[in-house]
């Protein structure tokens, strides 16, 4: 057995895929950004007809997973880190209300209360 953890992969393995970018900040931010506009709608990979509903519960939860990254990395951030953070924070808010408020079960349940 070797004393490495984790193999190596066989060298055709590598060449089959595709780099892995380094784990940076950005990296993070950016990959939770995503993830949020894909749980709201807003980010679709394949055919129309295949786009899921967003999901409203879940993307609130990654935004608060944005969140909770900003209030623990306060201070220890750079300048464009804390930048980017906060206006991918602030875009992912607007577009959930924008989201909430376009969503037509939403609004057909709106009307039947109001």
């Amino acid at each position: 057995m070797s004393d490495n953890p984790t193999p190596d992969l066989q060298n055709d393995e590598q060449d089959a895929s595709f780099p892995i970018p380094p784990p940076t900040m950005e990296f993070l931010v950016l990959s939770l950004k995503a993830q949020a506009e894909m749980q709201l709608g807003f980010l679709h990979f394949g055919p129309e007809k295949d786009r899921p509903k967003p999901d409203f519960r879940v993307a609130r939860h990654t935004i608060d997973l944005l969140s909770l990254l900003q209030d623990k990395t306060r201070g220890n951030l750079t300048m464009d880190e804390q930048r980017l953070l906060e206006n991918s924070l602030t875009e992912l808010r607007f577009r959930f209300v924008q989201a909430m408020e376009s969503a037509p079960t939403l609004k057909a349940e709106g009307q039947a209360q109001g």
